[in-house]
């Protein structure tokens, strides 16, 4: 007699090759209608499954998890983020949690990059004026930007995305500066031509490009306070695609209207999905709708190590990308 498959259930629609893998291997609820699934929702789920396969829309707190049922012994988070999820509590409750590092890699690297050129050399701008047939031809002054050849670019958090991004920053020939909690292999150091900041207010106030990699925990919660934007030159952009929380919004959109700093590229929000309405209408910000995963390719990666994750607990084994306290 086959063993019985676990119960899994997806809190959002997947592309359809992952949700069709998955119905084959497990006994495997749908979201169909991909609409978040409220508070109330999320507690009927973790009391029926055995495997949740959340996103980070899903907030996973002490609260909700303690209603958890018994027979739920597995988180298989789709994403590599997992700040929505209390991992201690969960860990507490005998559940365990995975994410799916790595796969998102260079499809967030290709937007960071994408962002620095849109910010530096106001595609944003340049599309509305034709979308808006406001185009009545070229001219040696107008709507003029900044090359980022040569550029300083300084990189807060040198983790697999930060050297990605760097990487591709040396390809355009910027110089690579970064602040990590601690510098990187001499042999990495060596190979992106990278000078280390152990203080990251004097690595602000020398780039002309900021970009964020950081993950969200407490100590990294505002790390771009109103004081440290200020250190920045009016002519530096700042770049965020890892998450909403590093930065003080409100502070940012000041300095951006008042040109205290030329400009700023944003894909993650604090208040996803809302906006801080100070940045809408700013033409220096390029605003994208969290979007930096949003590869079909690198979403089925992501599906794959969620599938993996969760047959590697099936066989007793440790899944490859567990979530413990010490990550945090």
């Amino acid at each position: 007699m086959a063993a019985r498959k676990p119960k899994v259930i997806v809190t959002r629609k997947l592309p359809d090759p992952v949700e069709t893998r998955m119905r084959e291997l497990f006994d495997t609820e749908l979201n169909l209608a991909d609409v978040p699934m409220s508070r109330q929702a999320l507690i009927a789920a973790l009391q029926r499954a055995d495997v949740l396969a959340p996103t980070i829309t899903d907030r996973l707190d002490a609260e909700v998890l303690a209603e958890a049922g018994e027979h739920l012994k597995l988180i298989a988070n789709f994403g590599a983020g997992f700040d929505h999820i209390d991992v201690a509590a969960a860990n507490a409750r005998g559940i365990v949690v995975t994410n799916t590092p790595g796969v998102l890699t260079e499809d967030a690297a290709d937007l960071t990059l994408a962002l620095i050129l849109a910010v530096g050399r106001r595609l944003v701008e340049g599309a509305s004026v034709i979308q808006a047939g406001k185009f009545d031809g070229w001219s040696p002054t107008w709507m003029l930007g900044r090359r980022v050849t040569h550029k300083r670019l300084g990189i807060i958090g040198m983790g697999r995305i930060g050297q990605a991004v760097a990487r591709r920053a040396r390809a355009f020939g910027m110089q690579i500066h970064y602040h990590n909690r601690k510098p990187v292999s001499s042999r990495i150091a060596e190979e992106l031509e990278a000078t280390y900041w152990e203080s990251l207010d004097q690595m602000l106030a020398r780039m002309d490009i900021v970009s964020v990699h950081s993950p969200h925990t407490p100590a990294t919660y505002h790390l771009l306070s109103a004081r440290r934007m200020k250190l920045m030159q009016p002519t530096a952009i700042l770049i965020n695609t890892a998450r909403g929380e590093i930065i003080d919004e409100t502070a940012l959109a000041d300095l951006l209207k008042s040109g205290a700093i030329a400009g700023a590229g944003l894909d993650v929000f604090e208040f996803e999905p809302k906006i801080n309405p100070k940045l809408l209408g700013l033409p220096n910000a390029v605003l994208l709708p969290h979007m930096g995963s949003a590869t079909i390719e690198g979403r089925i990666d992501m599906g794959e190590k969620v599938i993996i994750n969760i047959r590697t607990w099936m066989d007793g084994h440790k899944p490859p990308d567990r979530v413990i306290p010490s990550m945090l």
